[in-house]
């Protein structure tokens, strides 16, 4: 009997490219509900106890109230709110973040599906804490650039409105400055730091895609640490990774399209890049599709550990 999945919230933008993604396996039944019946409590209670794993892409206060009603079940859960992420009887869903991690993944009846600015963060930064060639407590600043699709149907619709007339921006534009992001715990809970980040994200006039960018002054790093020792401590942490790609710009010159932030588009793959520079300060870049391995991608990822399958089961690229 193929085991059973059940895409809660499959019309958003993150369970949509999550269906689209396993349309097409035979290795999994998945389950779905009628359009008219997707807002009703007992028939989505139905299909999710019916589940091996049921995918939660809902707002944070469903993604809670759906975990309240499969307590005490078999039912595991992938969760891709917000809302567990910093949870300790959630694991989070970063398989490359540390050893042993997809194991506990794989293991676990409820995973939190990491967020999309924290992939790219978290797979920079915890290495480096790790290693000890970054403090703790270093004072970090990350600037980011979404696609619009990263603030879900409400940003996509404004960004398409023609009469709004974003589409056509030619630059990106700030994204919620003025706010604590929601992102800032789970990036500092999972990197290692205890100093709250500086966020400033961004949006661009294109739909998927996303960049992180962590400058690190040379001061901010452990004495004698170079780009070169930094490069090699992400190397001796992703090296093997499947979905991981290093790139390090110490013999090349950065040009004008070095960082595309769409280049991993449809994928679930992301790009990590060292760049030394001559006075000792480093800028690492993390490139993703944010609905990839930002956001669909992953939950695939974990949902395929969970099961049992090859981890790139159903993942394009």
């Amino acid at each position: 009997m193929l085991p059973k999945v059940f895409i809660d919230g499959r019309t958003g933008t993150t369970g949509l490219r999550i269906y689209e993604w396993m349309a097409g396996r035979e290795d999994v039944e998945v389950l779905t509900i009628p359009r008219e019946l997707r807002r009703n409590p007992e028939d989505r209670l139905e299909r999710i106890l019916e589940s091996d794993v049921t995918v939660l892409c809902l707002p944070d206060d469903a993604a809670k109230a759906v975990a309240e009603w499969v307590d005490g079940s078999n039912t595991r859960l992938i969760d891709a709110s917000t809302a567990h992420r910093v949870d300790e009887d959630w694991v989070y869903g970063l398989p490359e973040m540390a050893q042993g991690q997809r194991e506990k993944i794989a293991d676990a009846q409820f995973v939190s599906n990491p967020g999309c600015y924290p992939s790219g963060f978290v797979l920079l930064t915890r290495p480096l804490v790790e290693a000890d060639l970054l403090a703790e407590d270093a004072p970090i600043s990350i600037n980011a650039l979404s696609g619009y699709s990263g603030g879900g149907t409400s940003l996509i619709e404004k960004w398409e409105d023609p009469e709004v007339g974003l589409g056509g921006l030619p630059y990106e534009a700030p994204y919620a400055l003025d706010q604590r992001h929601k992102h800032i715990p789970e990036m500092m809970k999972y990197s290692g730091i205890n100093v709250e980040p500086q966020f400033v994200p961004a949006v661009g006039p294109f739909r998927c895609g996303m960049r992180v960018q962590v400058p690190l002054h040379a001061s901010m790093l452990r004495s004698g640490t170079t780009g070169g020792a930094i490069w090699q401590a992400l190397c001796d942490r992703y090296e093997d990774e499947d979905f991981v790609d290093l790139v390090n710009w110490a013999d090349s010159k950065v040009d004008e399209r070095s960082f595309d932030a769409q280049v991993c588009n449809d994928s679930n793959r992301i790009q990590l890049h060292v760049v030394p520079h001559a006075s000792g300060h480093v800028l690492l870049v993390a490139l993703l599709d944010n609905l990839g391995k930002g956001a669909s991608g992953a939950a695939i990822q974990n949902l395929n550990l969970m099961l049992g399958f090859a981890e790139n089961a159903g993942l394009p690229g």
